[in-house]
């Protein structure tokens, strides 16, 4: 496993991209950086970090026969691995958000993007950017719903200690999905969904609200409730939100 660690970059994510483009890469290969200048996260959304304080990360990883129709069960292995690391620390109330937002309580202290290469059907390669809110103090009034390690625990994380845990747990992820071991990723992934089978608040984009209950995630990827009514209904990236 290659590491490559830099002081500041614009994002870790285009840096790999533009290495991966330009010459043969091993797999998992990883950029880490103090400072991304210009993040990114789901929907073209930007990732805000204080400088050394956090972990903001990429990995580069290569496939063989990986459906692009799958691709939902790279999204279950990545937070996962993410979720086991931070696990570890002994944090209560986490969870995973769908699609792959890492929660403490009610607070995010993590982010995935992953990006994909593609060859006819199948993901050849995958980029693989992870932020995670490890020791910030403070965040600005945009960023109310988040927090971080140190502010739930009282205490700093060693940055290496926990890139190297989530590494390990991300090499062991991907090798249960290359192995086709995808009913024990979602069943693992599902077992620790954000608020799944507890009715909740939801909101669209339009500002219509309505009550419904997570129930599953597609096989295209998209989160599943169960409305008032007990009808199912399925929603996109940015097509619903929690109250």
């Amino acid at each position: 496993m290659k590491i490559i660690k830099l002081s500041a970059i614009d994002s870790t994510n285009s840096f790999l991209k533009e290495m991966a483009v330009n010459s043969v890469i091993e797999d998992f290969t990883t950029v880490v950086t103090q400072q991304q200048t210009k993040g990114r996260g789901q929907m073209n959304s930007e990732w805000v970090s204080e400088v050394g304080k956090n972990l903001t990360f990429s990995v580069f990883v290569r496939f063989e026969s990986f459906l692009f129709s799958d691709q939902r069960y790279l999204s279950f292995a990545v937070a996962l691995s993410v979720f086991e690391a931070v696990k570890s620390l002994e944090l209560n109330r986490l969870s995973i958000k769908w699609p792959n937002d890492i929660m403490a309580g009610n607070k995010k202290i993590g982010g995935i993007l992953i990006e994909n290469s593609l060859k006819k059907d199948t993901i050849v390669s995958s980029i693989i950017g992870i932020g995670l809110n490890v020791n910030q103090d403070n965040f600005s009034k945009e960023l109310s719903k988040a927090s971080s390690l140190k502010k739930i625990l009282g205490e700093e994380v060693g940055l290496d200690i926990l890139l190297m845990n989530v590494l390990n747990r991300l090499k062991e992820n991907i090798r249960l999905l290359k192995q086709k071991r995808y009913k024990v990723l979602e069943d693992k992934y599902l077992d620790n969904l954000y608020k799944k089978d507890i009715a909740s608040m939801f909101k669209t984009p339009e500002g219509n609200l309505f009550m419904g209950k997570i129930i599953g995630v597609s096989q295209e990827g998209k989160l599943q409730l169960e409305l008032e009514d007990e009808t199912i209904k399925e929603f996109d990236l940015k097509e619903v939100s929690f109250i």
